[in-house]
């Protein structure tokens, strides 16, 4: 019986793979209030993600962590509501941005925060508004229909050239992605054991059965290249005789 291959294991959850808590500063989200105005009263590095965090203070007293947009400092303003100005580090809801502006930190339902688009120097885009649904463009060029009451930051993260930075040598490599619950070194599976991963064993390095596997089949099988798609063949039209 083969032993869990990595992928398996890294859905779990085990201590191994997981991001340590201490080097997460804090979880960023929006204010519970709607409709505030607040000030960045600091900005601070977070080890556990690519991009810096903003500590804003609001005028209800509220202090929460904001993904930091590029171009912010110490003692800018920051809006949140439905009427304030479409400007970079406004919050608002997705029906008041109009279309072809950058965004990031999109809520998928009302008030959950934001869900998508958090990571340094990325944006989404506005392409569509509709009655109830904003179309949205995704860093991935992903197009998603998402509730337009949900709220999401105009402009682009922040950190957008922290991979231009050389690391210089292999042990920054290794504490940077192990902030990320990610190691630095990659086994081949046809480097492997036939008990450690299903192209590993054999005489010499190769794979030895199709690489080709099914989407249903089950995580410790799918491994190596997914199978295509069959696309569904649609009935032809019969030509009207003449």
């Amino acid at each position: 019986m083969g032993k869990r291959i990595i992928p398996q294991r890294r859905g779990k959850g085990s201590p191994t793979y997981r991001s340590p808590s201490h080097r997460h500063l804090a979880r960023p989200g929006y204010p519970k209030s709607q409709e505030t105005k607040g000030e960045v009263i600091d900005i601070h590095h977070a080890p556990g993600r690519t991009a810096p965090l903003a500590e804003v203070e609001f005028d209800n007293g509220e202090t929460t962590f904001l993904i930091a947009n590029h171009g912010l400092w110490v003692g800018e303003e920051i809006e949140v509501g439905p009427e304030v100005k479409v400007e970079k580090g406004n919050v608002l809801p997705l029906r008041r941005i109009p279309v072809g502006m950058f965004i990031y930190n999109i809520e998928l339902e009302p008030l959950d925060g934001g869900k998508l688009v958090k990571t340094a120097g990325n944006y989404a885009t506005i392409i569509a508004q509709e009655r109830e649904k904003t179309v949205v463009e995704l860093p991935s060029d992903k197009i998603k229909k998402i509730d337009n009451r949900c709220r999401a930051t105009v402009g682009i993260i922040a950190g957008g050239g922290h991979k231009d930075q050389p690391l210089v040598k292999a042990g920054k490599n290794v504490k940077s992605l192990r902030s990320r619950a990610k190691s630095a070194r990659k086994v081949r599976g046809v480097a492997m054991d036939s008990v450690d991963h299903p192209h590993g064993g054999g005489d010499h390095q190769h794979v030895g059965v199709p690489s080709t596997v099914s989407a249903n089949a089950p995580p410790g099988r799918k491994v190596g290249r997914l199978s295509s798609k069959k696309k569904k063949k649609g009935k032809k039209k019969k030509k009207k005789e003449r």
